[in-house]
């Protein structure tokens, strides 16, 4: 029987794969040190004597051997005989800043009841600083045999060969920086524009990038990417995940990588393979002049963190950190405990409830904080966080942590407000403290633009803040992070060039990623030389940057959509470590993109301009005056105020009135704010449109301030309508007007 077959599994996976352990090395005596903090802490003991300390929840363990490494790879033990609260800890002396170390815990290996204990297999200590070397996925890092002929019971058979030569080392590092030349720019998040970008992909083939800066951490500091930043009026980086991370066995096997990065397994170390100074420990001085050459440009850095899960997959995955050092207290289990509960669609989930695994996670993110010096971070699956032992919950002890916490609750925090289980679809949904990747902005501008929305009272609500989801609980229009692409999915370009995806580069039949693009090719699939076709891509592409930064909200680009950057039709790139995924630098030196890169940048300035395009509270859209004027009112092709029975009815044109004498709160000086006043129209339709610029008491006459009907940056200088003037709206097109006088 299965069962049978698997006990005494350790002996039985020895004689199958034809080798046993080594014998041990010796051991290295060991002081009592402290239990806290946990990781690896370099210091001077109070005989003088310097060293480090160490210590390691591992709940459940029978025993915990530190294990060090010489420059040859030789490695030597020590029993940490300590044992404070579930805490292993010991002080090692003469242990110095750049010496390579990891864990081996001993325990049962009963994988029925979860136990996954297996001392052959080296393990990441949680709290490693920095991480040297790279994670391959021979059979010797998995706790079990992989290759067991019957693979239904393979999890149950432990392996005995021993992981080391095989797996990354844990790095001691000596910070003491306090951060005291450091000037955070603290942008406030209604001011906040973010660009979400890849440090790789980024940095990889720009050419003012020293060769060997590009595709690192130095290489974002350098000042070529931080110019592009600057010029480009941006506020803010979103990373992709730069904690150390994985690359998944079936990636490997067909010779590809992870690229996104969201896959991760040190949640305090710089992913290594960004320095470009060196793995044993440089990669913490590297990152933090990267923030520090941000921040000193107005830049704020944000992370895309990935806490849901880890990259030990599923019972069938690898051991490298938590499954070895407590597998029952770390992950979610199902009632069969072999099995994990799974809300990512990655293999496992982090038992956020359990209090070591909540420390894990906010210690964490205290760190990067206090002492990497980041502003921020976006949720990867927030949703799977804020569970409490099955559902969703907003008064889960993870979102309940976060609003105490005195450093926390100071920074940018940004939710992906959904994850894959049952119930698990929250957008709007979260707390006060929190903002969110709306997609369903996402899903009306791509609908609206492709001429596919049945009326326009969904567009009504997304450009003016998404009120129906967060005018409760005093959040604010800034709640609503505003996307149209994100790193998942199409590029914006490749939305306005493809209707289906082309993913066969990754290998999977074109199986991955989503039907569900909303995307319209604009009469051709994929390049074509027919300028037609491309023409009007190029207009779309300035319909829909502009609709983004003209909605109130914080905009989210997405790194070289500025530029056109396509991916070929990829809109699951997660794996493509190559020039479908990096960014095209050369596009710059095409009229046409160059001209989308300069009305971008015009657009932003425009926000960052005007306090009515950037509003911190939501509009009333009632009159304040007698006058009546409002705040916000809608106006349909014919001059007049939209009725109930406009919003319900099918349409492709809208107009938007902002007012800029209605705009609550004051300014720094306690001076009420005041500023212009516009209208945009909005016109998706496939022919030209007759709009009526509506009277007084909205205006005596407008400007024209954009045009996106016109190639140049989409201007339109000196040209002037007298209100109450039916002007021509050219097909699929916006116009940006200005309360003139």
């Amino acid at each position: 029987m299965a069962g049978h077959q698997a006990t005494g599994n350790g002996r039985q996976a020895a004689a199958v794969n034809g080798t046993r352990r080594a014998a041990p090395p010796p051991a290295v005596p060991a002081r009592p040190g402290a239990p806290t903090p946990l990781g690896a802490r370099f210091r001077v003991g109070p005989d003088g004597v310097a060293g480090t300390n160490f210590a390691l929840w591992a709940g459940g363990a029978e025993g915990v051997e530190l294990c060090l490494f010489d420059e040859a790879g030789k490695e030597s033990r020590v029993r940490l005989a300590e044992l404070t609260h579930e805490i292993w800890h010991g002080f090692v002396p003469g242990v110095l800043p750049g010496q390579r170390y990891g864990y081996r815990v001993q325990g049962r290996w009963d994988p029925w009841t979860g136990a996954r204990w297996n001392p052959a297999k080296l393990l990441l200590d949680p709290y490693a600083r920095a991480v040297d070397g790279d994670f391959g996925l021979p059979p010797e890092v998995y706790g079990h045999v992989r290759d067991w002929p019957q693979q239904h019971v393979a999890d149950t058979v432990r392996d005995d060969r021993d992981s080391a030569p095989f797996v990354p080392k844990g790095v001691v590092v000596h910070d003491d920086d306090d951060w005291s030349d450091d000037r955070r720019p603290k942008t406030p998040w209604a001011d906040s524009v973010i660009y979400e970008l890849h440090v790789k992909g980024f940095t990889q083939l720009h050419p003012g990038i020293p060769e060997e800066l590009r595709g690192t951490y130095a290489g974002l500091a350098h000042p070529a990417a931080v110019e592009h930043l600057v010029s480009l009026g941006v506020t803010a980086v979103e990373l992709l995940p730069v904690h150390q991370f994985a690359h998944e066995d079936h990636l490997l096997r067909r010779s590809l990588r992870n690229y996104w990065g969201y896959n991760s397994v040190g949640y305090f170390a710089p992913h290594a393979a960004y320095a470009a100074s060196g793995t044993r420990g440089q990669q913490v001085g590297e990152f933090k002049r990267m923030v520090r050459a941000l921040h000193a440009a107005g830049i704020e850095v944000i992370l895309d963190v990935v806490y849901n899960h880890t990259a030990e997959a599923g019972e069938l995955g690898p051991t490298l950190s938590l499954k070895g050092i407590d597998n029952r207290g770390y992950y979610r289990l199902q009632d069969d405990a072999r099995r994990y509960a799974d809300y990512t669609g990655c293999g496992n989930t982090l038992h956020v409830v359990q209090p070591h695994v909540l420390r894990l996670i906010t210690d964490s993110l205290r760190y990067w904080v206090t002492e990497m010096g980041v502003d921020g971070f976006r949720f990867d699956l927030a949703a799977a966080l804020a569970r409490s032992m099955h559902d969703v919950d907003m008064l889960s002890p993870f979102l309940a942590v976060i609003a105490q916490d005195p450093v926390l609750r100071r920074v940018k925090l940004i939710a992906e407000p959904w994850d894959v289980g049952s119930g698990g679809y929250q957008v709007g949904a979260f707390p006060p403290l929190w903002t969110e990747w709306n997609d369903r902005y996402r899903n009306a501008v791509r609908d609206f633009w492709r001429h596919a929305l049945p009326d326009v009272r969904e567009m009504g609500y997304r450009l003016s803040g998404s009120s129906d989801l967060y005018a409760w609980g005093g959040r604010r229009p800034y709640a609503s992070v505003n996307f149209i692409t994100a790193h998942d999915g199409f590029t914006l370009r490749d939305l306005v060039s493809y209707e289906r995806k082309h993913n066969e580069a990754n290998g999977e039949g074109n199986r991955d990623g989503t039907d569900d693009n909303r995307a319209w090719n604009c009469g051709a699939e994929g390049e074509t030389d027919d300028e037609g076709v491309r023409a009007l891509r190029r207009r779309q592409l300035r319909n829909l940057l502009t609709t983004l930064l003209l909605s109130t909200g914080v905009p989210m680009l997405v790194a070289g959509d500025e530029l056109g950057r396509t991916q070929r039709g990829n809109n699951n790139a997660y794996c493509q470590d190559n020039e479908i995924s990096w960014l095209d630098w050369g596009l710059l030196e095409d009229p046409g993109w160059r001209a989308l890169y300069e009305l971008t940048s015009r657009l932003i300035a425009l926000r960052h301009r005007h306090p009515v395009l950037r509003r911190r509270a939501f509009f009333s859209g009632r009159a304040q005056t007698a006058d009546g004027l409002r705040d916000l009112a809608w106006f349909t092709s014919r001059g007049t105020e939209m009725t109930e029975q406009d919003w319900y009815a099918p349409a492709a044109t809208l107009g938007m009135y902002l007012s800029g004498r209605d705009i609550p709160g004051r300014d720094e000086r306690g001076e009420q704010i005041l500023d212009d006043s516009f209208l945009a129209v909005l016109h998706a339709g496939e022919g030209p449109v007759s709009f009526v610029l509506p009277g007084p008491p909205w205006a005596e006459r407008y400007e024209v301030v954009v045009d996106t009907s016109l190639e140049e940056q989409g201007r339109a200088p000196g040209v002037e309508h007298p209100a109450g003037t039916e002007i021509t709206v050219p097909e699929r097109s916006v116009l940006l007007l200005r309360v003139a006088g």
